[in-house]
């Protein structure tokens, strides 16, 4: 038998012990309580996801890979946000990468025992070639998913950094780990449910791990996604926006210059900030490593 007792994600919550006798909008007041009382708890860990930030930027400069690894919820968020950092961000699918236990077809339904296996997790990652230039964080809400502690174990074997991201206190996975980033959101309104608090509390941090990591490295300029890909009507529109936001120019300037940069947002930037063409703002940008703000 798995002793889950000493976990907080599994124990009950003393404020739902009849959940099922409340109307629907008692209900939703008690989980919009409990949900405030997350961001509250991240706020506490914030050192720790400063360290692994920098840590990623490390990589990052490296040409290394950032890869998010864990089973059910826990791997669908890591999942997500890889997936979102492609159009935000204009990365590389490969510069950021979500895996979960069971493979893709886990994103919609369960894939029996697929969590349990640490060989999986090392099997995971040993496919996509890790390297000591990588880093992996490893995602589990119990703290103890073998899957994410044998992947974590595999990445530390071939020397790339490592990171935990629990949802209990003294979690197992975090002596697995170089940095760990331990969020203890209390018993959820509904027992053991950890795509509650426990997965607003991970794509809280996922969120601050990708997003800081991307301006530390030249992704943004000033609150700007200067970098976003324009793959869609929204998108192509939006990218004028932040030419007007960034430059203050016309829409109709921004729109001449966002097709002479071949729809580069960034490089239209440099152009109308430095009054250059495109090919010395590209030279410009490059020298820059990308940092608009360093360019101009």
């Amino acid at each position: 038998m798995i002793d889950l007792s000493d976990l907080t994600t599994e124990t009950r919550n003393e404020e739902t012990m009849n959940l099922d006798e409340l109307s629907t909008a008692e209900i939703l007041k008690i989980m919009n309580s409990e949900d405030q009382k997350v961001a509250q708890r991240v706020g506490k860990v914030l050192p720790d996801i400063t360290q692994a930030v920098k840590q990623i930027i490390l990589s990052f400069n490296k040409k290394g890979r950032l890869f998010y690894i864990g089973a059910g919820t826990s791997g669908r968020l890591g999942v997500l946000d890889a997936a979102e950092c492609v159009p935000t961000f204009g990365t590389d699918p490969k510069m950021v990468q979500g895996l979960i236990a069971g493979g893709m077809k886990a994103m919609t339904i369960a894939v029996e025992g697929a969590e349990d296996s640490p060989e999986l997790g090392a099997k995971d990652l040993q496919s996509q070639n890790l390297t000591n230039k990588d880093i992996v964080v490893g995602i589990a809400a119990s703290g103890r998913t073998p899957y994410v502690i044998g992947g974590l174990d595999y990445a530390k074997k071939v020397g790339a950094a490592t990171i935990s991201l629990a949802c209990n206190d003294h979690a197992k996975i975090s002596k697995h780990a170089d940095i760990n980033i331990e969020i203890s959101v209390g018993p959820e309104v509904l027992t053991g449910s950890t795509r509650l608090k426990s997965g607003t509390a991970q794509k809280l941090v996922l969120n601050m791990l990708s997003t800081a990591s991307m301006i530390g490295i030249g992704k943004v300029y000033k609150n700007l996604m200067v970098d976003v890909k324009p793959t869609n009507a929204k998108l192509v529109e939006r990218s004028k926006r932040i030419i007007m936001e960034a430059t203050d120019v016309s829409y109709t300037v921004a729109n001449d210059m966002f097709e002479k940069a071949g729809k580069d947002v960034k490089l239209a930037i440099v152009m109308i900030l430095t009054d250059v063409d495109l090919n010395e703002a590209k030279k410009r940008l490059q020298v820059a490593k990308g940092f608009v703000r360093k360019t101009i």
